[in-house]
């Protein structure tokens, strides 16, 4: 270690009393005591030859050094954090984030054939409600995710292409009545929107040229595709869906399409991972498991606008 570091033990001391907040809690989370927090801040201090902390009465203030010594050690530490998992999980093991609707519908069932396939390689799977799908491999503790990508990833990213969003809208059948609806009993029906920002049924209703007839300002708001698919199930309206993740539905009769129009959102599911991940085996037969048991977009008398 350079001599012109400061200690490390004084680092992470100070990193844990800027993220509490308090010495004394820093003290709690590290284990150690206050007076050592203190102690270890002091040599910090000397080290860089400025204060990182103020005193603004009974609360702990950082100076505008601290601030931004605090933001670096904060992803500095995070990464050192995530190599240590990763290290200690085994090249067998991958650390996967994916959307919940997606883990829900589709990757759930294709994880637990793998394990039972590749008993060596584990998957630690984490479902995230993401608005808009993204992953930092920088600062979250993952090694790969399944994201629905609109473009293609940067440069520093490996990406594997598994298939496409195609909207559709869904519904309750209606006592066993699944003949296409025309276009009033659409504009008369309550519709449910699986993101607040409205974007699935706007862009179908864009692309299907009713935007103007169909009133798609109003309607109710709910922040998953998967609770949308749920609602409209139930019989609460008419939801956006992934034409790709409903097929079990539609086969069984619980779910119908009042208008057989499918629009491609533009969006596909990627798998992706880190460049500097490399191809370790756990990833070669993830890659080609998932492959294989994509779900299937193919469903009769479906228009598709692409």
């Amino acid at each position: 270690m350079s001599s012109r570091m400061p200690p490390l033990y004084a680092l992470r001391a100070f990193e844990a009393a800027a993220r509490c907040g308090s010495f004394t809690l820093a003290a709690d989370s590290l284990n150690i005591t206050q007076s050592a927090v203190s102690r270890h801040v002091k040599t910090l201090e000397q080290s860089l030859g400025c204060k990182v902390f103020e005193r603004k009465g009974s609360r702990l203030a950082l100076t505008e050094p601290g601030r931004l010594l605090a933001e670096e050690l904060k992803l500095g530490f995070r990464i050192i954090e995530n190599a240590c998992v990763a290290v200690g999980a085994g090249s067998g093991s991958l650390r996967l984030k994916a959307p919940s609707t997606l883990t829900v519908r589709w990757l759930l069932g294709v994880l637990e054939g793998y394990h039972q396939a590749f008993p060596d390689h584990r998957i630690q799977l984490t479902s995230a409600w993401m608005d808009v799908d993204a992953v930092d491999f920088h600062a979250e503790p993952f090694d790969c995710a399944i994201l629905l990508c609109h473009g293609e990833p940067d440069s520093e990213i490996e990406s594997l292409r598994l298939f496409d969003e195609w909207l559709v809208p869904v519904c309750m059948p209606q006592s066993g009545d699944d003949r296409p609806w025309p276009i009033e009993r659409l504009q008369a029906a309550e519709l449910i929107h699986p993101s607040r920002d409205r974007r699935d049924w706007k862009r179908w209703l864009e692309r299907t040229g009713h935007a103007e007839s169909v009133p798609w300002q109003r309607g109710k708001l709910f922040d998953t595709l998967e609770l949308g698919i749920s609602a409209a199930a139930q019989g609460h309206g008419v939801s956006m869906a992934d034409l790709s993740l409903i097929g079990p539905e539609l086969t069984r009769g619980t779910l119908m399409m009042p208008v057989r129009t499918a629009v491609r959102s533009g969006g596909s599911y990627h798998l992706i991972w880190p460049r500097h991940l490399g191809e370790s085996r756990a990833l070669h037969h993830l890659k080609g498991y998932l492959r294989e048991r994509l779900p299937s977009a193919d469903a009769a008398d479906v228009l598709r606008l692409d």
